[in-house]
């Protein structure tokens, strides 16, 4: 009878899909965790690529905005001298060779306080033409035969008595004194024929012509020129060097395959930040003619055909490659102006850390489920250990085998307490076998039975202050005299405030309510909140020794810093609106600061704000607080001191809020 039983047994296990407790455990666990771990790993790589994508862009647009700053610099320093030389009745009204000494005083101040100025030239309606050139450039002291000691040289074509074209050099030392002359056959040069004097004759206003590469000295230039308004037929140019432009186009790259380069109106490229592409622009051009390109490049073509908006960030595939691309038309300096510049970085390479963050997560996942793994085994294994020996004995007890005791050691609550059920099962079906026969007995047992008035979500960090004991000042003193000092008191903050890029909202009785990144935007908020607050401070012991002197209390002053989301806009009745900030952030802020009393300290800062101004600001944790009025414990630290100021990133430009209109929302 007793061999039955396991036919039995096994004829109930082999219905249906079965399988053992450790492998369904361990394949549970490790499907768990390579869920989560894709999910926390696919979550990561999501935010870092757009972080990468985020501060690319604003890079992108420090750059064009510093591209544009250079030429408007390029522009301003030289159409000034340009335009001075030509607005008022002076020299160069008559060709030379009569005042030529007040020429050459007037074109060597302007060109000694322009490094970047290669030449200024005056062409007049006869064929004369007047020029100074700086030596500084080998180039031109190789090709005028520059004597030693001469800084700059002055070039004259004109005519003799009798009227035979005459063309001479003159040399002039670093003091402007001229000590050497030299006479040159005349060439056929007509200043009448070139582009710089035909685009600005008989005109009003400065015109920029080129780039171009001089035929001199082989670098990159363009000549800004305009008409003298006492003869608009005398035209005055100067000659630009552009090699600042290009320097800066190569040397600020975002990734090691970005590229920038300029494009002229129909979309062909002048200047470009690879030195080997620039070669070839300025090899496929005549000396005297626009620099154009003599092979055509995948992604300025690219460009050409699907330009991006102007302003903003787009991708662009070239090949099997995407690129990060923004152009930006260049409008407000007189150099380049109706060109676009762009600038490009391979996506592949500004996610290089996004990639590297995704291999690691993929690694740390990798291990951790192979250590879920290996402990899921030894889990199952002690589990499954127990389970194994109470199954052995309830085959035992199908059996009505009654001499090996139920002996099963287990840390597992619920097992430890099935083997105790079991020897209780052991011990009535072993008295009831007593009394009902073994065969009836085991058969039994086998036949079991989840504009205007409106406001928006921002991010900001408010800072609100107290005076010490300011009621019992105000009693000490007539309201005349407290008025005076706090007004003193409130320009020290108004000053330091504004000097830290926040703005007050609000002055409270004795109190100060400031706020960072609204309404300006201020990427490093919180932290020149905090700078902003020790400055105060500081100011604030200058003040308060002057207090002592006059026989004036000193003001003992409480600062609260936090860091949060809160509702920023314009509030109040439809004639009255006043700008502020509610939610929590600004109730912490002003919780905080009633807080230092409790703590000794002046400056106390939360959590959030130390998360984002740690690099910059020295804390010192005073461990959680309950703040009045709110559920949750607070993270709280004193502020100690900042650390030196480094050079400050390109600022990126903020989000547009989310507005929401009406009175409601505020």
């Amino acid at each position: 009878m007793a061999d039955k039983a396991p036919d039995a047994r096994q004829s109930r296990t082999s219905d249906g899909w079965n399988s053992s407790l450790r492998s369904l455990f361990s394949l549970v666990m490790v499907a768990m965790l390579i869920a989560v771990s894709t999910i926390l790993v696919g979550l990561d790589y999501n935010r870092s690529r757009n972080a990468a994508i985020a501060d690319a862009e604003a890079n992108m647009h420090g750059f064009m905005s510093r591209l544009v700053d250079r030429l408007g610099v390029l522009s301003g320093d030289t159409s000034a001298l340009v335009s001075l030389v030509s607005s008022v009745a002076n020299s160069f009204l008559v060709p030379p060779p009569e005042r030529m000494n007040d020429k050459v005083a007037v074109l060597r101040e302007g060109i000694t306080r322009s490094p970047h100025i290669d030449g200024v030239y005056v062409g007049y309606p006869n064929g004369a033409f007047f020029q100074m050139v700086d030596l500084k450039q080998i180039a031109w002291r190789m090709a005028l035969d520059a004597p030693r000691g001469a800084a700059i040289a002055v070039r004259s074509m004109e005519k003799d008595a009798s009227g035979k074209p005459l063309q001479r050099v003159l040399f002039l030392d670093k003091d402007g004194t001229q000590f050497s002359e030299r006479r040159v056959p005349p060439s056929d040069f007509d200043p009448r024929t070139r582009p710089w004097y035909r685009a600005a004759v008989n005109g009003k206003a400065a015109v920029s012509t080129g780039p171009y590469e001089s035929a001199t000295t082989e670098t990159l230039g363009m000549t800004i020129s305009q008409a003298h308004r006492g003869n608009p037929q005398i035209v005055i140019g100067a000659d630009v060097i552009l090699d600042t432009i290009t320097d800066f186009l190569a040397r600020e790259r975002l990734t090691a395959g970005s590229v920038s380069f300029i494009l002229d109106a129909v979309g062909r490229p002048i200047i470009h930040s690879d030195r080997v592409m620039m070669r070839r622009i300025m090899a496929a051009k005549d000396k005297d003619g626009p620099i154009v390109q003599a092979e055509s490049d995948p992604l300025i073509k690219s460009i050409r055909l699907n330009p991006p908006a102007p302003g903003k960030a787009d991708f662009v595939e070239v090949g099997d490659r995407t690129y990060l691309v923004m152009v930006t038309p260049l409008e407000s300096a007189l150099l380049l102006s109706g060109n676009r510049a762009v600038v490009a970085a391979p996506l592949d390479e500004l996610m290089a850390e996004a990639n590297r963050t995704l291999v690691q997560g993929l690694a740390i996942s990798a291990a951790v489920v192979a250590l879920a793994v290996l402990a899921s085994l030894v889990l199952a294994h002690l589990i499954t250990k127990g389970l194994n020996q109470l199954t052995a004995s309830a085959n035992r007890l199908q059996d009505l085998d009654f001499t090996t005791p139920i002996d099963v050691s287990s840390h597992v609550s619920e097992i430890s307490t099935l083997g105790g059920a079991m020897n209780r099962a052991r011990d009535a079906i072993f008295t009831f076998a007593l009394y009902v026969p073994r065969e009836l007995v085991r058969k039994g047992i086998e036949s079991g039975q989840f504009s205007g008035r409106s406001a928006w979500r921002q991010e900001v960090t408010a800072l609100f202050t107290d005076i010490y004991d300011f009621t019992t000042l105000s009693e000490q003193h007539a309201p005349e005299e407290v008025v005076a000092m706090l007004s003193e008191y409130f320009d020290i903050f108004s000053e330091v405030v504004d000097a830290h890029d926040g703005t007050i909202i609000q002055f409270l009785g004795d109190s100060v309510f400031a706020m960072w990144n609204a309404p300006a935007p201020d990427e490093r908020h919180a932290e020149n909140a905090c700078r902003c607050a020790l400055a105060v401070e500081e100011r604030l012991q200058a003040f308060n020794e002057a207090q002592r002197k006059k026989g004036l209390p000193e003001f003992r002053t409480r600062f609260g810093i936090h860091t949060g989301t809160a509702v920023v806009g314009s509030v109040g009745a439809k004639e009255r609106l006043q700008y502020t900030a509610m939610g929590d952030t600004v109730n912490v802020a002003s919780r905080l600061e009633g807080m230092n009393k409790n703590y000794g300290t002046t400056i106390m800062a939360s959590g959030a704000v130390v998360a984002q101004a740690s690099d910059a600001i020295t804390f010192r944790p005073l461990g959680s607080a309950q703040a009045k009025g709110r559920t949750t414990a607070l993270d709280i630290y004193e502020v100690l001191s900042a650390k030196p100021e480094a050079t400050a990133p390109a600022e990126a430009p903020p989000a547009k809020p989310e507005h929401t209109q009406g009175s409601e929302s505020a």
